[in-house]
């Protein structure tokens, strides 16, 4: 009885969650590992940079949500970043892979855990992105979707959102 208990209060925070910050439907895409396109000629988007997420209804493009987040791009194909969209204290940071794919596009994806107000783990989102560097290299635009899923694996819902980055600096 308490792991249905257990299983039903994790299944209605993942459907919160979804609920607050994504809706249904959108093609699957999986996490994104490093490339060897980290040569140097795809570097211009390392650093750090402030962006404004808005989610979105994935067959309207209607906006859901809108908040303020940040990512630390790293040398390598690493990421981390942090989100106003959700409290921290129901979320890890985002740690994730980047890669170059040619030109001024890249991709990401990272991916977080996420726990009830107890402080147990109720499952963890998977993101990706296709990003557009501008041609200055210090705004970007970016879309793609979530995944959520329960701490078992099983995939609950995901959803669709795009982003505005502006590089964080002096």
């Amino acid at each position: 009885m308490k792991k249905d208990l257990m299983t039903r209060i994790a299944k209605i925070l993942a459907v919160a969650t979804l609920a607050i910050i994504f809706t249904t439907t959108s093609s699957a895409q999986a996490i994104i590992p490093p490339s060897s396109a980290q040569n140097g000629k795809g570097d211009k988007l390392v650093g750090t940079w402030d962006a404004v997420v808005i989610i979105r209804n994935c067959n309207t493009g209607a906006a859901i949500n809108t908040f303020a987040s940040i990512a630390s791009f790293n040398h390598g194909g690493t990421s981390i970043g942090s989100t106003s969209g959700i409290p921290q204290a129901n979320r890890t940071p985002e740690h994730g892979v980047w890669r170059h794919v040619f030109g001024r596009n890249y991709q990401f994806s990272f991916k977080n855990f996420n726990f009830d107000p107890a402080g147990a783990p109720t499952g963890y989102a998977i993101v990706t992105h296709d990003l557009l560097l501008d041609h200055g290299g210090d705004t970007y635009t970016s879309e793609g979707i979530a995944q959520f899923f329960l701490m078992n694996g099983i995939q609950v819902g995901q959803g669709c959102s795009d982003a505005v980055g502006s590089r964080f600096g002096f």
